[in-house]
């Protein structure tokens, strides 16, 4: 047959692959994202703070000498590449296509997601919650409860952080502990579900991201400790200078198509103030 492909059956794939990234990548638009990046470097502007002063009658205006600085990002490159043989058919299997896509499409996802942790979790001079944060009047190493989501709420809110466009990742392990704390499921607190649904969505002015366990990495794990993240979306920038986008080329020396997905992007901590270390007890 043919090793030339249909453009219709290129398009029909990409758009597979597209579909599947966006629902394996839990954590796009939660960060301060700049997209067509030129370069392998973008610098994101981090404005500082002014305080207004008493004004004077016929003096010159006193400026509030706001410093301005700024934070660099650099730009790494990723693919996703697999060669497959069901191309090679008079007619291409759907569902064989379908799941090639999602493998592709996910590993993306998932390396977007990771980009963005590793961010989080190199920003160590954020405020941190300790797994000693005490909750219903015991001192006591635990998994995430309210109190915990509290006591991040506070860090963020002494700070003056906005109350909006707060979000908070967590493992599936600590949604599991979060959802033994009848504060967070009992609808004498909370008009949601969650138990019924077994998620949380949005809490306490945070919108929940559970992640599992990832070969990618994953969020932070030591020992028994986990690390999530309390976090405003302006205090974490993401560079993307190639979007999310597949190829399907094909290799006579393998006889077969070679499906990539590739990506170019960075993150980085852009005001540590805003990001909130959490610390849940797993064990």
């Amino acid at each position: 047959m043919s090793t030339n492909l249909s453009p219709a059956f290129v398009q029909l794939f990409d758009a597979e692959v597209h579909q599947a990234y966006q629902s394996a990548a839990v954590l796009r638009n939660a960060a301060r994202t700049r997209t067509g990046v030129v370069g392998d470097t973008v610098k994101f502007p981090k404005v500082g703070k002014g305080q207004a002063s008493v004004r004077t009658p016929a003096t010159d205006v006193v400026p509030i000498n706001a410093s301005f600085s700024q934070v660099s990002c650099s730009l790494t490159d990723f693919v996703a590449a697999e060669y497959s043989d069901v191309f090679n058919q008079a007619k291409v299997n759907f569902d064989e296509r379908q799941e090639l896509a999602q493998v592709v499409g996910n590993a993306i996802g998932r390396r977007e997601d990771q980009i963005i942790i590793d961010a989080l979790n190199a920003a160590s001079a954020g405020s941190t919650v300790a797994k000693t944060v005490v909750t219903s009047g015991s001192a006591a190493a635990s998994n995430l409860n309210v109190g915990k989501i509290i006591a991040a709420k506070k860090a963020l809110d002494a700070k003056n952080v906005p109350p909006t466009d707060r979000h908070f990742v967590i493992h599936a392990n600590n949604l599991a502990g979060l959802l033994g704390d009848e504060r967070a499921i009992s609808s004498d607190f909370q008009t949601l579900q969650a138990l019924v649904q077994g998620n949380i969505n949005t809490m306490m002015g945070f919108q929940f991201h559970i992640v599992g366990d990832r070969d990618e990495g994953g969020l932070p794990l030591s020992s028994s400790d986990r690390t999530g993240f309390a976090f405003h979306r302006s205090a974490i920038g993401v560079a993307v200078g190639i979007a999310p986008k597949t190829e399907v080329n094909y290799i006579p020396e393998k006889t077969s198509f070679l499906v990539t997905a590739m990506l170019s992007m960075g993150s980085v901590a852009i005001d540590v103030d805003g990001i909130v270390d959490v610390v849940m007890d797993e064990s």
